[in-house]
């Protein structure tokens, strides 16, 4: 694969803690772990569970590159962790955890070959799955959690 590809979303990657953390800390405790209704995520645990998924990712990785064709297993919080999960993360040592495997995760992917990222895997979710699609995805997925982040922030009605 071209480099000229996956080079952006490395540094998307690398650069996603530093949107998130700081967004993170500016909600303040008063609505951090306020959920807007029933069955959506506070700012809290859409920050929590940008920590999480790195084991996720990186056992991920290793699979592709050990055994293809891998399958991947699709995970889906609302199906497999309790509602109240991320509630009961302490949001300060996710945020450090993240930092932290977020840079071991670009550091990692940094040292990938250009025929890595073409490794493919059958997805449970998705009709196509590589190693490039895994992380362009994950990219995507860190924005999203961060667009929905600041949402409640700036929030002014509550239900």
């Amino acid at each position: 694969m071209d480099a000229a590809l996956y080079q952006p979303v490395i540094e998307s990657l690398a650069r996603t803690p530093s949107i998130v953390v700081p967004l993170a800390r500016s909600v303040p405790e008063t609505i951090r772990r306020r959920r807007p209704r029933a069955g959506k995520w506070s700012a809290h645990e859409h920050a929590c569970h940008l920590a999480a998924v790195h084991p996720l990712f990186f056992s991920r990785l290793d699979l592709i590159l050990a055994e293809p064709p891998a399958t991947i297993r699709p995970y889906l919080p609302d199906q497999d962790d309790p509602d109240d999960a991320l509630l009961q993360v302490d949001l300060e040592e996710a945020l450090q955890r993240f930092e932290r495997d977020r840079s071991r995760l670009v550091a990692r992917l940094r040292a990938l070959r250009p025929e890595d990222w073409d490794r493919t895997a059958e997805h449970g979710e998705y009709n196509q799955y590589s190693v490039f699609i895994m992380f362009r995805h994950l990219a995507m997925h860190d924005l999203l959690h961060a667009y929905r982040i600041e949402e409640l922030l700036l929030k002014k009605d509550w239900e």
